[in-house]
């Protein structure tokens, strides 16, 4: 097993604030291994609940008789199953003020009813964690390229060869759209959604056109819209919003989409190996994404923090990080011999950036102008300094 420590320490530290924590997640990302892990550590009793075990649905039958006398961490896994257990857990949070005896953690794969119910009805009470796959800083360097190729679900990650994590990935695929999302009340027909899935991830990287992604696939922009949002809320697809500043210029206003895991992109652009991603078209977006989401993760940015940023005469900034008065700006590029631009000074400017890092495909970290520097990926941790 990979620790996951960074993951560990702030689901700790939100359970030390909140009376109900929801780790949210894609399935088989790791939530009930974290939870394990939290579990051993926790200094007083634990009690897990598995909400796809029929034995545990029948001992909550009556959820008030069997979690009311409860002590400790009570564990609540797969909780989308059953979201009638929300207005409980707020009844039993409020009678146990000001200091309840015991600390509720739910694990859950997030979608659109989930949030709502966590939103509506335990408002001020629950804390959530996001958890993504596997990152660099857990796996190592060495191994970024496989986690690029593979993405960061653990079995697809440690699977035996590229075949088998490619064969996973794809059985993943056919079991999120006809088991997970209908469960997270998504009325989609699966194959409409399979369809669009595999349509997006030749977008993937690009800026947002709703109606000609609805002409493609013979619908109202309306209705791709919501099924973007279906696969973002379920975190599996990240519509990276746009900044807008008043720099007399016009601006983008549409999101770019990201695939949130790159081997789910690559399993359904037909990628198996390396020398299928070397050699494909999308490879550079394929790589911008995949170095997005290791910048978030390594930040410790926030989803609301993160943009990116770009005006119709050109000038852009693939990810653009807002924290305070820090302005953080990032370029990414696959390339061992990164340049600065017009546009990069340009963005510099009009955003009052601290800095722009131009993150590349080299070996070494060095200046490129004033406030522009190239930061080697492989430096990446040792380079870039957290929020």
């Amino acid at each position: 097993m990979i620790a996951r420590p960074r993951h560990l320490r702030q689901v700790q530290t939100l359970l030390r604030t909140h009376p109900v924590v929801g780790i949210l997640g894609a399935r088989q990302v790791g939530k009930t291994t974290l939870a394990r892990e939290l579990a051993e550590g926790f200094p007083g009793a634990v009690t897990r609940f598995d909400l796809e075990d029929p034995r545990d649905l029948a001992r909550l039958a009556d959820p008030m008789l069997a979690l009311g006398g409860l002590d400790g961490l009570v564990v609540l896994d797969e909780v989308q199953r059953s979201p009638g257990l929300f207005p409980v857990l707020r009844v039993l949070v409020d009678e146990a003020e000001p200091e309840p005896a015991r600390r509720f953690l739910v694990l859950g794969s997030a979608g659109p009813d989930l949030l709502r119910q966590g939103s509506e009805t335990l408002a001020g009470r629950i804390g959530y964690h996001e958890l993504s796959g596997f990152a660099v800083d857990e796996v190592g360097m060495d191994t970024s390229d496989r986690l690029w190729l593979r993405g960061g679900f653990p079995r697809s990650l440690l699977a035996r060869d590229e075949a088998d994590s490619f064969e996973w990935r794809r059985g993943f695929v056919r079991t999120f759209l006809e088991r997970d999302l209908p469960a997270l009340g998504v009325q989609v027909p699966a194959p409409t959604l399979h369809r669009f899935w595999r349509m997006l991830a030749h977008y993937h990287g690009q800026t947002w056109n709703g109606a000609e992604l609805g002409r493609a696939f013979g619908v109202a922009a309306t209705t791709v819209r919501r099924y973007l949002d279906t696969l973002s809320a379920a975190l599996v697809v990240r519509a990276l919003p746009p900044w807008h500043e008043n720099v007399g210029k016009r601006q983008v206003k549409s999101p770019k989409v990201y695939f949130a895991d790159t081997g789910l992109l690559h399993a359904l652009l037909g990628i198996e190996d390396g020398a299928d991603l070397d050699g494909h078209p999308k490879v550079g977006a394929s790589w911008e994404g995949f170095v997005i989401e290791q910048l978030a993760v390594h930040l410790g940015a926030r989803p609301e923090e993160l943009h990116f940023w770009a005006t119709h005469a050109g000038a852009e900034l693939d990810l653009f990080v807002v924290r305070g008065r820090r302005r953080l700006g990032f370029e990414i590029k696959r390339t061992t011999a990164p340049a600065n631009t017009r546009s990069m000074h340009y963005a510099r400017e009009s955003l009052g950036l601290d800095r722009i890092d131009v993150v590349h495909a080299g070996e070494h970290t060095f200046p490129l102008a004033e406030g522009i520097r190239a930061v080697a990926f492989a430096r990446l941790f040792e380079d870039v300094e957290p929020l």
